[in-house]
């Protein structure tokens, strides 16, 4: 009878155990590394995320988290379902107390945003990464993913922006492939040189790029450097590449006379700018406008 009484007490206290571990959290506490080396605990994945960087809120949306942001960005608008969110400012404007009334369990942030360290002392956990060249965007996709609990989700996105990549890299004429490229980010003029993310895409695709790596990922260039360097195709926004022959000495630029150009228009030039999960997207586009370039002269 001992016995007896020994093994259902035994089944009682297995059975209190078995009770105890099925309440448990299904995710244990999260941490996560940011840009600033700083660490970032989570209790839980977060619910209520602020994104200050559309390609954050764009990685947010990737992954398959869209419904858990709460406020973006002024900038960020892909996909649709972001536009009617709150709109929290910029880099040098972020608005710091409608960030704290939504009560955001995460803010993401570029590790360059002055806000951050405010935004941490009135006890938001902020996480900062900014990417700048295609290894890093790889890191924070993983990251993020990591953040909101699904670490296995990140590689498996890149996985398949790689696959898309690839895909677009074989429409390149082979007769384009490795011709020097010339793209602007922004007027003054700022360029994307070969360590930048977009520069990573080009040479991706089998093409050159007019500004060396030790240039950084996104010089500001004297616009005589691009004459000098000839580029033999011109890649902007189609607003910039319609005010480039009026520069001085620009009309020298046989890429602009040939007209060995792409000017990309506003509805997929976001894509093309911003190092997050629409990367393969950008890549059909630069495909696209290598294929359709006129035979080069020689």
């Amino acid at each position: 009878m001992g016995t007896g009484m020994g093994m259902a007490k035994s089944l009682a206290l297995l059975l209190s155990w078995l009770l105890l571990g099925l309440a448990k959290p299904a995710h244990a506490a999260i941490t996560v590394e940011d840009d600033r080396g700083r660490r970032i605990e989570l209790p839980v994945p977060p619910q209520r995320i602020v994104s200050l960087l559309p390609s954050l809120t764009e990685t947010v949306c990737a992954l398959q988290a869209c419904k858990r942001l709460v406020g973006t960005d002024r900038w960020s608008n892909w996909p649709a379902e972001v536009l009617t969110l709150p709109k929290l400012g910029g880099l040098e404007d972020t608005q710091i107390e409608r960030i704290v009334a939504l009560k955001p369990d995460l803010v993401l942030s570029a590790g360059s945003s002055r806000a951050n360290d405010r935004l941490e002392a009135l006890g938001l956990r902020v996480l900062a990464l900014e990417p700048m060249s295609l290894q890093d965007t790889e890191r924070v996709i993983a990251k993020v993913a990591q953040a909101l609990g699904e670490p296995a989700a990140g590689p498996a996105l890149w996985q398949r922006l790689q696959l898309r990549v690839n895909a677009a890299a074989a429409r390149v004429p082979a007769a384009v492939r490795g011709q020097t490229v010339y793209f602007e980010v922004a007027a003054a003029p700022y360029a994307a040189g070969e360590a930048s993310f977009i520069g990573a895409l080009l040479s991706r695709l089998g093409m050159g790029n007019v500004v060396p790596a030790a240039l950084g990922p996104f010089p500001k260039l004297n616009p005589e450097f691009v004459v000098r360097a000839q580029p033999q195709v011109i890649m902007a926004s189609a607003r910039t590449l319609a005010d480039m022959p009026t520069r001085p000495g620009w009309q020298q630029l046989q890429a602009l006379r040939e007209q060995r150009h792409c000017g990309f228009p506003a509805e997929r030039w976001d894509a093309l700018i911003r190092p997050g999960p629409r990367l393969a997207d950008a890549a059909d586009t630069l495909a696209d406008c290598l294929a359709g370039l006129p035979t080069l002269r020689r």
